[in-house]
């Protein structure tokens, strides 16, 4: 992994239990409210950059995630 991805892959590892399941069991996605307070608890130097990247991993783990659902 490349440093300057480290923050953010980071700050997607501490939110792995805010997850939103729907009612069918799927992801539907992670609880951004629970990710924001992650990233200013740590102090995040560039929280909206670091939020776009834990938004692309999040993409791609919900397809991977409800995949295996199925």
């Amino acid at each position: 992994m490349w440093e300057e991805n480290w923050v953010s892959v980071d700050m997607f590892l501490r939110c792995c239990t805010q997850w939103r399941v729907g009612g069918m069991g799927g992801v539907t996605g992670l609880d951004y409210a629970a990710v924001i307070q992650v990233i200013k608890l740590w102090e995040v130097d560039d929280p909206t950059s670091v939020l776009e990247d834990i938004q692309v991993m999040e993409a791609t783990a919900m397809a991977i995630l409800n995949k295996e659902k199925k």
